[in-house]
């Protein structure tokens, strides 16, 4: 939801006539789009602010803005800590950024704006899209939950639900750009539909999804185990074009710490639904979210949560150690636990995750996998001559780039990636080109990837790669706004922070 969020903030800085910054040179403009999910987030906030004062100071004019949950919850915070920034906006009023930049460009002094309700609905915003082959569509914002350990319904606030033929519209305009996959997004993506009383919106949703031609396919996230209802598991298993995949938020596998957690299921709960996934879908690969060392935590409840883990065979999991988040309920809680017994518990969590992973992967060792060719997916590609992409049941694949079969001409040429200068493949119509599917049979599988290196069984060239080729043309004249965290001094990240945040 935050890259979503930066696609906007990045569109509305296009639209108000700014650019990339080339490589190498100093940007006029730095946009923080922030997180307050985990307490590394503030460090490197404020870490990254003070290494960017000297090069400010450096360059008169030079603008810093800072949004997001952070700035939501710290508010003139960050103009006291560190009086360079410019701008700070919350997550309610992204629109307002390059008015906000002008105010303080003319004013000489920082802009604070922080509204309490959402202004306008994200999706109504400018949006310069990363991807010309897949895309994040919002389709609700905010959170009526009340989970003890998570701030996020304190920053995003209440849940709004957008009607589904403005979602649906959304979706058809993508698919006529070249996306041929779509993911749909929500701090609590399954309770779609309680702001207008239908509870089996979510389901419709998907169903209708699966009506519109050329999109192949549909992911969602994040669902809540307690609106994750027989309309929706049937929903996924009947329209072809939902894929096979289900990322739904654990937490703990202790129905006491649960409780504790204000999370409103119990172990039997979770595993019941997990039960009816894998009836309706045996295929679907079900990744998850789990908290180490929530307060009060006991020795008992920590083999609870490694029972749940062996019992769902989780294709992986997001694992984090607990973070006390001023502001929340559990920050307050009596039986805090030392950090060297949550360290120790999360490592014993992590290599029984890593295990059932790389066994679950090891199953598809010889079988044919459908793979979305993708953009920067690898970091090694360009090394060892292959493309990346993802499977439908979102497992990451690297495969070799040679054509099997009627597709068996091997005369080389490059195909341009995010993350190396050039990466192998094959010439002319027979080059996969990210947004393009491919076939691959699986070689080799490690707990968090597949390899494919026997070469590409068929290839099906597509709009979205076609759609691809053509914004790669285009962006070397017309490059677009840079997303992301600068590159200046960056501190490591906790070894603990292995995933993304709460339930979205």
């Amino acid at each position: 939801m935050n890259v979503h969020d930066s696609e906007r903030l990045s569109g509305l800085l296009e639209d108000a006539g700014y650019q990339r910054a080339a490589e190498g040179s100093t940007a006029d403009i730095v946009v923080f789009n922030t997180c307050a999910v985990r307490e590394n987030a503030d460090n490197r906030l404020y870490g990254n602010l003070g290494h960017l004062r000297p090069v400010k100071d450096a360059h008169p004019g030079m603008q810093i803005a800072v949004g997001g949950c952070l700035a939501q919850k710290d508010r003139g915070e960050i103009v006291r800590r560190a009086p360079w920034v410019d701008v700070v906006f919350g997550t309610h009023n992204i629109g307002s950024l390059p008015t906000l930049l002008e105010r303080a460009r003319i004013g000489r002094e920082a802009q604070v704006e922080i509204e309490e309700s959402l202004e306008t609905f994200p999706s109504t915003l400018p949006t310069r899209r990363e991807s010309a082959y897949a895309a994040w569509v919002a389709i609700s914002v905010g959170c009526n939950n009340t989970c003890t350990f998570c701030i996020v319904p304190a920053l995003r606030g209440k849940e709004k639900d957008r009607r589904p033929g403005d979602i649906l519209a959304e979706v058809r305009a993508l698919v006529a750009e070249g996306a041929i996959e779509v993911t749909l997004l929500g701090q609590n993506v399954n309770a779609y539909g309680s702001e207008f009383g239908d509870r089996q919106a979510f389901s419709k949703l998907l169903r209708a999804c699966g009506e519109i031609e050329g999109l192949e396919r549909v992911r969602f996230t994040s669902p809540h185990p307690r609106d994750f209802t027989d309309d929706v598991i049937d929903a996924m298993a009947e329209t072809p074009n939902v894929m096979p995949q289900l990322h739904m938020p654990l937490q703990s596998g202790s129905s006491k710490v649960l409780k504790a957690m204000r999370r409103s299921y119990r172990q039997e709960r979770f595993l019941d639904i997990v039960r009816r996934v894998r009836e309706k879908m045996p295929e679907a690969a079900i990744t998850t979210d789990i908290i180490v060392g929530f307060p009060g935590e006991t020795e008992e409840d920590f083999q609870e949560t490694l029972h749940v883990v062996r019992e769902a065979r989780f294709a992986a999991a997001f694992t984090f150690q607990y973070s006390k988040r001023p502001g929340t309920p559990a920050a307050t809680m009596d039986g805090q636990l030392p950090k060297e017994v949550v360290q120790e518990r999360y490592e014993r969590l992590v290599e029984l995750q890593e295990s059932i992973s790389a066994e679950e992967n090891r199953k598809l060792v010889g079988r044919e996998v459908e793979v979305l060719v993708a953009e920067g997916e690898g970091r090694k590609d360009g090394d060892r001559r292959r493309l990346s992409g993802r499977a439908a049941d979102n497992r990451l694949v690297h495969f070799a780039t040679s054509l099997r079969g009627a597709n068996s001409e091997h005369s080389a040429t490059s195909l341009r990636g995010a993350n190396s200068e050039h990466s192998s493949t094959e010439e002319g119509d027979n080059a996969p080109r990210p947004g393009d599917l491919v076939t691959v049979e699986v070689t080799y599988a490690a707990p968090h990837h597949l390899v494919a290196d026997s070469g590409v069984r068929s290839l099906r060239r597509t709009r979205a790669g076609d759609a691809w080729a053509a914004r790669n043309g285009q962006q070397q004249e017309q490059p677009g706004v840079l997303l992301g965290m600068p590159k200046v001094g960056v501190p490591a990240a906790e070894p603990a922070a292995a995933g993304g945040c709460c339930d979205a």
